[in-house]
């Protein structure tokens, strides 16, 4: 049976598969939890980012947490690297730190804030400000780490962040979340607020992939683990659209072969009802978890989908997704 975690923006989320239903037990209620991640190395080990309180972690599943000390509060996104089990936090203000010790200690990567661009880093919602959006280190590579900033760029280092490269060609400066593929090196994907765009050459160039959607803001991005040519996002039609309180305006895609994109609906209410804020291809299965707290499944790659049943606690909203790692390809 399969496990699943999940932030919802108040608390974290343990989704655990019994059957035709899915049990759901919710921790750190009233947290603020924005982004989440899984010690690739440990399923039961798993890190959460608050929105005004730093870096929590578990030992357990999900069931008791720990501060992890982090040095900026305002936390928007979290990575751990496959390659060599670096943990990852960028913050609002943006800034990217890196723990080799589980969350113990943290050291921050400075020199992502001496890039030539940083002066025009602005998030349009707030404009004296912008944060790391994403963090994505190759599971490939320990060195190879890409970073977006929103609103700012996609960033990339191939030492470990002791240097970054500006924002690279081709890709959407409004990041809000990267993929790697994880079995075939080079291969990596954005979606951002002007669209999305891929890499075959470990994320040094983009290229534009839009052809076929007639929504370009672009939000959750995810690749099938079997076919580094099958990709997913969500997507709306602008920013008010996707996060205001009324008709977001959103489908999922879906990408083969480089061809044009395909909505996908097969089951899915048209439209949807809440923007698809997360996106997760795993063990051949596909999620798609809703602002409202709808999660839905697909197990022929977004052909036919069905709305899973949650039993237990109330999840209120799903911002990111994360499976039990020990499960997942």
């Amino acid at each position: 049976m399969a496990r699943l975690y999940a932030a919802t923006g108040d608390g974290l989320a343990r989704l655990d598969e019994a059957g035709e239903t899915w049990a759901v037990e919710v921790s750190l209620p009233g947290s603020g939890a924005q982004c989440l991640v899984v010690d690739p190395a440990d399923p039961d080990t798993v890190f959460v980012g608050l929105r005004e309180g730093g870096v929590r972690r578990s030992v357990d599943g999900g069931r008791t947490w720990v501060d992890c000390r982090l040095p900026e509060p305002g936390v928007f996104s979290l990575a751990a690297s496959a390659a060599d089990g670096a943990v990852y936090a960028g913050t609002e203000p943006s800034r990217l730190f890196r723990s080799d010790d589980k969350g113990e200690s943290w050291r921050e990567l400075k020199a992502l804030l001496e890039l030539p661009s940083r002066p025009r880093w602005s998030f349009p919602p707030r404009p004296w400000t912008s944060h790391v959006r994403w963090i994505a280190p190759s599971p490939h590579d320990a060195d190879l780490l890409l970073v977006g900033i929103e609103l700012g760029g996609l960033m990339r280092s191939s030492d470990g962040g002791q240097s970054w490269q500006d924002h690279r060609p081709g890709a959407q400066p409004d990041v809000h979340s990267l993929a790697w593929h994880p079995r075939t090196p080079g291969r990596a994907y954005e979606a951002g607020g002007g669209g999305a765009a891929f890499s075959t050459d470990a994320g040094e160039t983009w290229q534009p992939a839009d052809e076929g959607r007639d929504r370009h803001y672009t939000w959750s991005v995810t690749v099938d683990p079997d076919d580094a040519d099958r990709w997913y996002v969500s997507a709306s039609t602008g920013p008010y659209a996707a996060h205001g309180r009324g008709d977001p305006q959103a489908r999922i895609y879906r990408r083969r072969d480089r061809e044009s994109w395909q909505p996908l609906t097969g089951g899915l209410p048209e439209p949807l009802p809440a923007m698809p804020y997360a996106l997760l291809a795993t063990d051949g299965r596909l999620f798609a978890g809703l602002a409202n707290g709808q999660l839905w499944e697909s197990r022929d790659r977004g052909d036919s989908w069905t709305a899973t049943r949650l039993q237990g606690d109330t999840l209120v909203a799903v911002l990111a997704l994360a499976p039990d790692r020990a499960s997942s390809a």
